[in-house]
């Protein structure tokens, strides 16, 4: 996803920055894994209203059943009735307070739906459950970044990094975590270390992001020329126009910077 698009224009670049990572906080949740402990859902299609219906029967018949559980959930979110699949995965993780990989994948839920205070808590109890992987550091990064706990995020970045090398996802939010603190040219560096990669050609979000910090710097030429790479040149030419006029602010660009571009 780009870092600006048509449909909205935030006010501010803190707001643009913050946006870009809670866009690509973490990947699309799935609990598909294989073993009799881990967890199994069904599909996330479209779902009628009966059988919508017929799931949440079938788990509050037995509301320990992660299975059931999780199933009804994936039903909720293919609705998008989000408040209420939440509500699910809160209940099956007090009734399964052992159960670390759904803790985990709570918290990752939380994190998607923009709730990364109260998925803090969660996501610390499933990394500290010792059944977790690359991507409850991931997510935990993310709501970390989420609450201005710039280092905290990084730290859990690297050690997603370390589980899963050049995660392209994880590459670029260590990067964006590097901006929103205002470290421009750190995040530049990340960003062209991700970008340099042969798998990063089919992500487009590196590159407008690159071409974001790059634009923050005020080399505006260049920027120009990353984001072209994805976006049609009138896109690229309003998204220039806005980031030159809002720099043009010296508060906004106060905000931004506050002395911290040079790392």
């Amino acid at each position: 996803m780009s870092w600006m698009s048509r449909a909205g224009r935030p006010a501010a670049a803190i707001l643009i920055l913050t946006t870009t990572v809670v866009l690509t906080g973490c990947n699309k949740t799935t609990s598909q894994t294989t073993g009799a402990s881990d967890l199994a859902t069904a599909s996330t299609a479209p779902v009628s209203p009966e059988a919508l219906a017929d799931l949440g029967v079938k788990w509050q018949t037995d509301p320990k059943n992660v299975n059931k559980g999780l199933a009804y959930a994936n039903g909720l979110e293919a609705v998008g009735n989000t408040e209420q699949e939440l509500s699910v995965y809160q209940q099956l993780t007090v009734m399964n307070p052992k159960n670390g990989k759904l803790a985990g994948l709570y918290g990752r839920k939380l994190v998607s739906a923009g709730q990364s205070e109260t998925a803090i808590p969660v996501l610390e109890g499933a990394e500290k459950a010792g059944d977790s992987d690359w991507r409850i550091a991931s997510a935990l990064g993310s709501a970390y970044d989420q609450q201005g706990l710039y280092q905290k995020a990084r730290e859990q970045y690297q050690k997603a990094l370390a589980a899963d090398p050049q995660n392209l996802t994880v590459m670029n939010n260590l990067a964006m975590s590097y901006a929103l603190e205002g470290n421009l040219k750190q995040a530049e560096t990340e960003l062209r270390s991700a970008d340099a990669l042969p798998r990063a050609k089919s992500v487009p979000r590196i590159r407008q992001n690159l071409a974001l910090v790059v634009g923050l710097q005020g080399r505006f030429d260049e920027a120009t020329k990353l984001a072209q790479q994805d976006l049609p040149p009138e896109q690229v030419e309003e998204n220039m126009a806005y980031l030159k006029k809002m720099l043009s602010q010296s508060n906004t660009w106060q905000q931004i910077s506050d002395g911290k571009s040079q790392g």
